[in-house]
């Protein structure tokens, strides 16, 4: 058999025919992870397309203004979310893309850009700014801050001639922007198992817990796999988003400790099922979002509205990850566990047989009551 040096396998390069490089797929996702971990540092980091950005995040900008400013041109904007925008410039926003903020150098502090980003944080500038035409890689930008858990909220400019050479000086990194906008789907396509045990649990004693790990090693969901779903023709699942504050805490502003508990009950009375534990705290926002959430609901907002002032979608989950999960353990066709319609609708867009629906509800708590109001009424989640 032809056998590789290593430079000849660290590089792709064939030898004899043989041998292949880093799958394109790993090395896009991990040049994403890279690029996001790299904003949560306070690292601007070049956004690649046919007009490229540097980019910072606004909530972690100090020390990468000194090499934000090395490498944007005139100009720089804020780039958020429609509606964070317009409680900045206090006027509505009809677009849905994101919206671009002119910032003179008054505004270029980093309290006062974290102001701009966080309305939780003060809300105390020395000058409005004037909205501007976003650049088109604006909304690579804002995602790029999203899949590093950030506000979406990031410093943007123009590169300046020569840009690529100053940023490998730095040593910063370049991302392409497509690169972005494509990882959701690849990080569920590079999703792997990659661990198992059989975890006895004080509700459910035949049960084992399956890890999954995406590409680049960046996330981590789990599958609880409770008895044997292959003897049920529809084994009973349930799509559960990790929950620190409820699922661990107890929690009494959310359901989720309670739903937790119960469907591990539920499917242990059955005799099968799995639940699976998706690593999305707070619809996808992240637990510091959530934690930002809640204080703008104590100020009279509720759980829809308190995500969209932040910058975020009402639910920025993705269900393809619960799909693909399904898939490796085999289960193809479920009973699903759960009050949420668009969770039935996205497993069957996803390729997953839905043989029916089971409710599973919980009564209010006395202080959750608002919050399964709005997940009734405005989340159209069937409590009834």
């Amino acid at each position: 058999m032809n056998r590789l040096s290593f430079n000849e396998w660290a590089s792709g390069r064939p030898a004899d025919g043989a041998g292949a490089g880093v799958d394109p797929v790993v090395a896009q996702l991990r040049g994403v992870h890279r690029a996001a971990a790299e904003l949560r540092r306070g690292t601007p980091v070049l956004l690649a397309g046919t007009a490229p950005l540097v980019v910072l995040a606004a909530e972690t900008a100090g020390g990468g203004l000194r090499e934000f400013g090395r490498l944007a041109g005139p100009n720089p904007v804020m780039l958020l979310a429609p509606v964070r925008a317009a409680a900045v410039v206090h006027r509505p926003m009809q677009q849905v893309e994101p919206v671009a903020l002119r910032l003179s150098p008054a505004l270029f502090a980093p309290e006062i850009l974290l102001a701009l980003a966080d309305p939780t944080a003060e809300q105390i500038f020395p000058e409005t700014p004037e909205s501007v035409a976003a650049p088109a890689l604006g909304g690579a930008a804002l995602a790029l801050a999203k899949l590093a858990r950030l506000l979406p909220a990031v410093l943007a400019a123009p590169t300046v001639a020569g840009a690529e050479d100053v940023a490998a000086g730095l040593g910063l990194l370049s991302v392409p922007a497509q690169d972005v906008l494509d990882y959701p789907a690849g990080a569920a396509a590079g999703l792997r198992q990659v661990a198992e045990a059989s975890v006895p649990l004080e509700d459910a004693a035949e049960a084992r817990i399956v890890a999954f790990r995406t590409a680049d090693a960046a996330i981590e969901h789990l599958a609880i796999v409770i008895g044997d779903p292959a003897t049920a023709a529809s084994p009973l699942v349930r799509i559960h988003s990790e929950c620190f504050t409820g699922d661990l805490l107890g929690s009494l502003r959310c359901d989720c400790g309670s739903q937790l508990r119960g469907a591990i009950q539920r499917m242990a009375a059955e005799g099968s099922g799995v639940l699976l534990y998706l690593a999305q705290e707070g619809r996808g926002i992240g637990l510091v979002n959530k934690l930002r959430a809640y204080a703008l609901q104590d100020r009279g907002l509720d759980t829809l509205d308190a995500n969209r002032a932040l910058g975020w979608g009402a639910d920025e989950r993705s269900f393809l990850i619960a799909a693909t999960m399904l898939q490796t353990l085999g289960v193809t066709r479920v009973r699903l566990l759960t009050n949420n319609p668009d969770k039935l609708a996205a497993l069957a867009a996803c390729g997953i047989s839905v043989a029916g629906r089971e409710s599973h509800i919980f009564a209010a708590n006395g202080v959750n009551d608002k919050y399964l109001a709005t997940k009734a009424a405005r989340f159209g989640h069937l409590l009834g």
